[in-house]
């Protein structure tokens, strides 16, 4: 399912396909704010939703509901179809944050075996992200957008129709044993704001995944290290390989000491900071393996914060971390708006992520 739902051959051209069909930046850059819009909205309801009805299904529908806005963009290439289809993914996207995790979790019961399953499923996504990205140019050749957004909705109506397969125990019915939606909600957040132990790993596991938000300008920073247009891609390629180990090594080691998770953000932060600056392009590979420790983080933090979660709101939970990851994201982009050249920059990015390594040493 992670593979279905990251192997998407859209995604690398779906910025290109509006704007061949005449849309400004600008008007781009607005779909990308309704999109962030109604993620930001529907993420921490959703998750309620997904506490107090069928998990495997939330998930599903929300697979469902993104093909669907897909399928709007191919029905209706314009304007108002690309921001209907874009609403429609953030809605989706919101239904399955963290739905799948809590399944998943809930039924290991031990952060341990949580972290081997997740991070096994975040390299299989990362692999297929990768392979989506080398075959969007030959399927794009054969069949222009309508074979690649085909393809697309194809594969995440599969990833959709796949999670009705799992196993879960948490089903319908469960919304009257919890006390309704509203007291689930209010449960989940209390859980979050009322233990200090909580709130740490909620905080934690949003700022690590929320550094990820740095690859939107790595093309930028291969560029000014004397990168080639051709040259990029690959750039961007060892960069995933470098991720799909981290998931993979993080699935070998147990989240239950912190020791790990504080170890890899130190070291992603002084290799993010050292590739930065170096000035040739040997620095991208230090950026690379940065990225490659962010995501082995990633799957501890999340870990670790399963573990932390006593309540029946887990999803809930889960979707305030996702929350707090997206406005963490969103701060990142506002720093890097300042006037000053892209190294250093990214170099002052380590010094939150050191914060965030010191955060974890806390009990």
């Amino acid at each position: 399912m992670r593979a279905c739902a990251e192997g998407v051959l859209l995604y690398p051209v779906y910025a290109l396909f509006f704007a061949d069909t005449g849309l400004t930046t600008a008007e781009i850059s607005s779909l990308f704010a309704i999109w962030s819009v109604v993620s930001f909205v529907c993420e921490i309801p959703a998750g309620a939703l997904a506490d107090v009805w069928s998990r495997k299904r939330l998930y599903a529908l929300g697979e469902l509901t993104t093909a669907t806005g897909f399928a709007l963009w191919l029905i209706w290439p314009s304007y108002p179809g690309f921001a209907l289809g874009f609403a429609l993914w953030g809605l989706g996207g919101a239904f399955s944050s963290g739905t799948l995790e809590s399944l998943v979790y809930e039924r290991l019961g031990d952060s341990s075996a949580y972290a081997k399953i997740i991070g096994r499923a975040d390299t299989v996504g990362l692999l297929a992200m990768l392979a989506a990205t080398l075959l969007a140019a030959p399927a794009f050749a054969a069949g222009g957008y309508l074979l690649v957004g085909t393809i697309s909705i194809a594969t995440v109506t599969l990833g959709g129709l796949l999670a009705l397969f799992l196993d879960g125990t948490h089903e319908a019915g469960d919304a009257e044993e919890s006390g309704g939606y509203l007291v689930t909600l209010r449960s989940g957040l209390t859980e979050v704001t009322g233990s200090g132990v909580v709130a740490r790993a909620a905080v934690i596991a949003a700022a690590v995944p929320g550094f990820s938000a740095l690859d939107e300008y790595l093309p930028l920073l291969s560029i000014i290290k004397g990168a080639s247009a051709t040259t990029v891609p690959l750039l961007f390629a060892v960069t995933a390989l470098a991720m799909a180990a981290g998931s993979a090594l993080a699935s070998r080691l147990s989240p239950a000491s912190p020791r790990p998770l504080t170890v890899s953000l130190l070291l992603a932060a002084g290799f993010l900071a050292a590739g930065a600056l170096i000035p040739q392009i040997s620095g991208m590979l230090a950026v690379s393996a940065a990225f490659g420790l962010l995501q082995f983080a990633m799957v501890h933090a999340e870990s670790r914060l399963q573990e932390q979660i006593t309540g029946t709101s887990r999803t809930t939970v889960l979707s305030v971390a996702g929350f707090g990851a997206e406005v963490f994201a969103v701060l990142l982009y506002a720093f890097f708006a300042l006037p000053m050249p892209l190294p250093p920059l990214f170099a002052l990015a380590a010094v939150p992520l050191l914060a965030t390594a010191l955060l974890t040493t806390r009990r």
